[in-house]
């Protein structure tokens, strides 16, 4: 059983707080993808490591972590109840349904409402919980009527079985009808310095006070390399890559929760030290805000 220590100097809690899904949580965030086998199929080489990565992770101060049913599929969920149950009051575990995988890297959309509420109730066994605080569509089925979606995971809700709902991989449009059908807590869209396709889903969110969830916030690794086109600017203020693309997103929208994932310790308390980065010369932001591809 996890037993959280008192830490004195949370590394995370500069990153600032966010209210999400009825919690206060930090803006910077753990995605549990990476906790998985290659491909996210299957078991990790090193299970326990996943787990103590993930305790260390919440000692640093990370309160909100984000997975899915199909990271494994099941695995990653699976390694959080072990890594952290019974969980801490303020930490928030968010989960997703939608989607299917057949393989290493081989994935379907599935928004049936009857997958839905199936992978809905799977969820919440393997998690140990009687409800997810925060549960969203991992991604919209373009062959099943979005308000049958929506609609479900609306009934889910009414059932107590979800607190919150939330968004992921849509169009202001699509946020626009679903919160017409029911209350969305929370958007997540791809989005990092270089992959910005989602500008103006990020920008309605901020309008609207949602908060907007980043995936891939280091774009699949490429923004930590040593070639990255942060290296320079990053040598220059004493950071590293991945802490210049995370302080960056941090300081581009107030509603912005970046959740890096990794499997290496190192790299998390790396990533997690992003939140006492900051970018204060304009100059900087400048030449920041020319690197979208």
């Amino acid at each position: 059983m996890f037993e959280e220590q008192p830490l004195k100097n949370r590394v995370n809690h500069a990153s600032g707080t966010i209210e999400l899904a009825g919690k206060t949580v930090h803006r910077l965030g753990f995605g549990a993808m990476r906790l998985v086998g290659p491909g996210v199929w299957g078991e990790p080489a090193d299970r326990d490591a996943s787990v103590r990565l993930l305790r260390r992770a919440v000692e640093l101060g990370v309160d909100f972590i984000d997975t899915a049913s199909v990271y494994g599929p099941h695995v990653s969920e699976e390694i959080i109840r072990e890594a952290l149950h019974p969980y801490p009051e303020h930490v928030l575990i968010t989960t997703k349904g939608g989607q299917t995988q057949s393989g290493p890297g081989s994935y379907a959309v599935l928004g049936r409402p009857e997958y839905l509420r199936q992978e809905c109730v799977l969820s919440m066994r393997r998690l140990g919980v009687d409800h997810i605080d925060l549960y969203q569509l991992h991604q919209v089925d373009p062959t099943v009527p979005f308000e049958d979606q929506i609609g479900e995971l609306k009934k889910l809700k009414e059932e107590g079985k979800i607190g919150a709902i939330g968004l992921n991989e849509v169009t202001v449009n699509q946020i626009t009808a679903a919160r017409e059908i029911v209350e969305i807590a929370s958007v997540q869209n791809q989005y990092s310095i270089t992959q910005r396709k989602h500008e103006d889903v990020l920008d309605h969110c901020t309008r609207q006070g949602l908060p907007f969830i980043s995936w891939f916030p280091l774009d699949i690794g490429a923004l930590a390399r040593p070639d990255s086109p942060l290296s320079g600017l990053a040598a220059q203020i004493g950071a590293t890559p991945a802490q210049i693309a995370l302080a960056w997103l941090l300081a581009r929208a107030e509603n912005m929760v970046p959740i890096p994932g990794t499997a290496s310790t190192a790299h998390l308390e790396e990533n997690i030290a992003a939140a006492t980065v900051r970018l204060d010369d304009p100059a900087q932001i400048t030449v920041l805000n020319t690197l979208a591809g």
